[in-house]
């Protein structure tokens, strides 16, 4: 709801200055990572049903949602020879029906408009989460249970065959990407023939050829009973409330067998290996690997911190030595990688172009033997310390998704048997020492290496997937199924769902009259702030693409008062992050800091915001960096379509025919006066409007702020100007550009046009159309490419907002030999979907729920809030937008939906992009009947 008060104009009224208020006491020091530590409190209550499930309720009532995660104790590394990839596999199976449920899982899920919800393989563990409106709670326990009892009865040799495909050509868009193959030698070199370790989750193509029925029926059997289990419910909900519903659901579930988890020991290598691969990459990297103990091991947190400061934090040694001082590598990286039983670590340096190779890995390995050899300094350590931990308190905001609070409660449970694992972890960090890191560095880094190093080149022939029936496989019945269904459970109905209350949003002043939006949230203490500025790539001229991205990064790269080093240091220590970004429309600079450390954070921000030296060295090495980018994004299927489609669908003059990474010649000669003007142009207070949602009150923040931005004013050069002219017709039949990528086991299919639309004219009505057509896991192009046919991982389309144009864009990473058969398919989706089989009564209740229900946990996180304020801005919607959606979406028809997406997409207006093997892919494109062009990578 709006905020009523004085200083808070209506949703389409002026804004009026605060009235000044005293400012608030700014703290001398950084609060001590000890006192970051105790903020972070996940208070639960823990039971076990007879059946061996493990239940963990967290009460958080800041949003009528509910995060529940399962986790099952059982991943790749449990996997038998010859089966590898099963367990990522069979959690693909997961989402396809149950005995009670049947068709797939996020029809059901969507209908009670479940947010963040996904499932996930490791090496250690499978798990399944979604978060949900309280009132739908019950009825995902409901699902829940009936995947982990009654699952095998609903798969049949159909699903199994098809989800084979969608897995293996998940399989394919990951090998596709340049060094997409590295990971499997790592951990080929590191660990031995038979260690539980030695294979990917993804697996390999032949074991997947190979996965069988009765390997459905024996893994499900052996490994997902609720006694191999852990059940988070985390949000809107008190133990005494969840017990009974948990119980009614899982309690008559069977035990499985007891799943004793792979044991593994951490390896030591017998002498150094080293390895040279080539790949589709812009510059050579050079790499080390260690194998090190994992999760369950004391040294935990002393790797863990040990890498941040050698090469994971900005300021780190690598990075200030190799990228800041001598300038011989573009980035380096050094960290590790925790798995339950062991751990990898692994330090790495991209080449400056021009540099030997040789010249730095000699210097990698010298800088390597200091640190060892003297450890980091008390500062280095508690500046990891405070940003690891900064890290957590920032993801706790959340009750579920990928790393929420039900996630932090289930892998303790899971892996270690506590559920408080993560509280004594934190205080490691917190009580570290430089000793304790000198000391396990010395134990683990200097035992023998993997080295690999990473070069330009044709990288080796590749895997492919071959069908059973090729290899002489018997042919089986598609209707087989894993077992026979058991009894008929009736599904709960969806109980009473609250409406979305966004935070009330009040609008003000600075002293300067730049205008500042404050929403309040109290779930963590945090502030996220974001300075907008009516820039964006728009703002470049034709001649000068890239220019706005390189002045946004070098506003990092140093001030008149402090270097890019310093800056990284302060940051750290704050436990602040401030980052820079840019849309087409919009530059942004942002911060997320810890409130108690919020007054010394916004000196920082407005230190880099209006103080930035461009120091000339600094300008150097980023142009270094750029350009190598670029380089890379050339190598990349999906940014090599990225580079070319805006300025087929724009022509190559507009604001929005944006070059993806820049124009290389124009930032070749981009200078500091370049810089410096654009800056005095567009990031400038009349330009500007600021964003904050905070846990602290608006009386509190405004003086800070005001203090740091309400006395800044603009330089007397006039302020920058976009032009726009008219965007070019789309076109009246479709054509295909073709971009060569010689030996691609994928294509990458971009379709884009121009449409008519308008974000502020009903394009909800657009947007929820699409959900059928393109928008979700359940459009019709994703279904019939992915769970119909098994071509594509995911495809998907939007209608994609910016200030001045709509296109409607989709995106279909496909396996080649089915290039031209995915366009076919993707016009007749299209085609159908836009003539006369529109929105059908089922899909337009399952989208308005869908859209409804899914409002509270869209904007559960302060993020997200910060986010629509700003979307609110752009696109002149009024403060309480978001809390009329829900009526909006309500008054839909199956009739309006399909008129509003038909007024917006044409069938016939496509320019597709295709990047892939030519020698394979032209062909099948020749016979679709549109004009194919071949062109290079922009």
């Amino acid at each position: 709801m709006l905020a009523a008060c004085a200083t808070t104009p209506a949703p389409e009224a002026s804004v009026a200055p605060l009235a000044p208020v005293e400012a608030a006491a700014v703290p001398a020091e950084p609060v001590p990572v000890t006192s970051l530590v105790r903020q972070v409190s996940i208070p639960h209550e823990k039971f076990t049903l007879e059946n061996g499930l493990t239940v963990l309720v967290h009460e958080d009532r800041k949003a009528p949602v509910v995060g529940v995660s399962v986790w099952y104790n059982v991943g790749s590394k449990d996997e038998p020879k010859g089966k590898t990839g099963f367990a990522h596999l069979f959690e693909h199976l997961m989402f396809n029906g149950t005995e009670n449920l049947p068709g797939d899982y996020f029809k059901y899920l969507q209908q009670i408009g479940a947010t963040d919800l996904n499932g996930t393989t490791n090496f250690d563990r499978t798990n399944y989460f979604q978060t949900v409106p309280t009132g739908a709670l019950e009825r995902v326990l409901f699902m829940e249970s009936d995947r982990m009892g009654h699952l095998l009865g609903a798969v049949s040799q159909g699903v199994l065959d098809n989800q084979r495909g969608v897995v293996q050509n998940e399989k394919r868009q990951g090998d596709n990407r340049p060094g997409g193959l590295v990971f499997y030698e790592v951990l080929k070199a590191l660990f031995p023939e038979g260690h539980p370790y030695r294979h990917s989750p993804i697996g390999s193509m032949a074991d997947l050829d190979a996965a069988s029925m009765a390997d459905v029926r024996n893994w499900f059997v052996d490994n997902y009973g609720p006694n191999n289990a852990v059940l988070v419910l985390a949000g809107d909900i008190s133990a005494a409330q969840a017990r009974p519903m948990v119980e009614k659901y899982f309690g008559n579930i069977k035990r499985g067998p007891v799943n004793e988890p792979a044991q593994a020991t951490v390896p030591v290598l017998g002498a150094p290996k080293s390895m040279v691969m080539k790949d589709n990459v812009a510059a050579v990297s050079v790499s080390r690997y260690w194998p090190v103990p994992g999760l369950l091991d004391p040294q935990l947190v002393a790797l863990d911190v040990g890498g941040s400061v050698l090469g994971g934090l900005a300021s780190s040694r690598l990075d200030q030595k190799l990228v800041r001082e001598e300038k011989i590598a573009t980035s380096v990286s050094a960290g590790l990688f925790a798995f339950q039983r062991v751990g990898v670590f692994n330090v790495s340096a991209t080449v400056k172009p021009g540099v030997d190779p040789a010249v730095v890995e000699q210097r990698l390995d010298q800088l390597m033997a200091e640190y060892i050899a003297n450890g980091p300094t008390e500062d280095e350590v508690r500046r990891a310390s405070v940003d690891e931990v900064a890290g957590r308190i920032r993801g706790l905001e959340q009750v579920g998704g990928f790393g929420g609070k039900a996630v932090t409660l289930a892998e303790g449970q899971t892996y270690t048997g506590d559920s408080d694992w993560y509280a004594k972890n934190l205080a490691t960090y917190a009580s570290i020492t430089p000793a304790d890191i000198r000391s396990t560095m010395q134990q683990w880094l200097t035992k023998p290496a993997f080295s690999l190093t990473l070069e330009p080149g044709q990288r080796a022939p590749y895997e492919e997937a071959k069908s059973v029936a090729a290899k002489g496989g018997k042919k089986i019945d598609p209707n087989t199924r894993a077992a026979k269904p058991g009894p008929k459970r009736e599904l709960p109905p969806v109980g009473q769902l609250s409406e979305l209350d966004f935070p009330d949003v009040t609008v003000t002043r600075l002293s300067n009259g730049v205008e500042m939006h404050y929403a309040q949230r109290s779930a963590v203490p945090i502030t996220q702030m974001a300075l907008s500025f009516n820039a964006g790539e728009a703002a470049d001229a034709n001649s000068a693409r890239g220019l706005q991205s390189m002045v946004m990064t070098m506003l990092e790269e140093g001030t008149t008062s402090m270097s890019s080093q310093q800056l990284a240091e302060a940051q750290e220590r704050l436990g602040a992050e401030i980052d820079t970004g840019s849309s087409l429309d919009r530059s942004t600079v942002t911060m997320s800091a810890l409130s108690a450390n919020l007054g010394p954070s916004l000196g920082l921000l407005g230190d880099i915001v209006k103080n930035p030296a461009f120091a000339a060295d600094e300008l150097e090495r980023v142009r270094t960096q750029r350009l190598t980018a670029i380089k890379q994004i050339q190598k990349d299927p999906n940014g090599i379509a990225q580079r070319i489609l805006p300025s087929l669908l724009f022509g190559t003059d507009h604001p929005y025919a944006v070059l993806a990474g820049g124009d290389e010649a124009a930032i070749a000669r981009f200078s500091r006066d370049d810089l410096a003007t654009f800056k005095d142009r567009w990031l400038r207070p009349d330009r500007m409007k600021i964003f904050v949602v905070s846990d602290r009150p608006l009386s509190e923040i405004q003086p800070l702020i005001d203090a740091q931005f309400g006395q800044w004013a603009a330089p007397a050069v006039p302020a920058g100007v976009k032009n726009f002219g008219a965007a070019p017709a789309r076109p009246a039949s479709p054509r295909i550009v073709l971009v060569n990528r010689p030996d691609s086991p994928q294509s990458v299919i971009v379709g884009g046009q121009l449409t008519p639309a308008d974000p502020r004219d009903n394009i909800e009505a657009v947007q929820a159309a699409n959900d059928v057509l393109g928008g979700n896991f359940l459009s019709r192009i994703n279904m019939d490419l992915r769970e119909a046919k098994g071509w594509s991982y995911g495809v998907r389309g939007s209608a994609q907002l910016s200030e001045k144009a709509v296109p409607y864009v989709i995106s279909a990473p496909v396996q080649a030999d089915r290039t031209g058969d995915s366009i076919v398919a993707l016009n007749e989706q299209v085609g159908s979907f836009l003539g006369g089989k529109g929105v059908t009564s089922e899909e337009l209740g399952r989208t308005i729920a869908n859209r409804v229900s899914g409002l509270p946990g869209q904007y559960e996180t302060s993020s997200a809030v910060l986010s629509a304020m700003m979307s609110n801005d752009l696109y002149g919607r009024p403060l309480n937008y978001q809390e009329t959606l829900a009526a909006k979406y309500r008054s839909y028809t199956s009739s309006s939906l399909d008129q509003a997406i038909r007024a917006t997409v044409d069938p016939k207006g496509w320019v597709w992009v295709v990047v892939g093997d030519a020698a394979k892919v032209k062909p099948q494109l020749d016979k679709l009947g549109m004009p194919v062009e071949v062109v290079q990578p922009r």
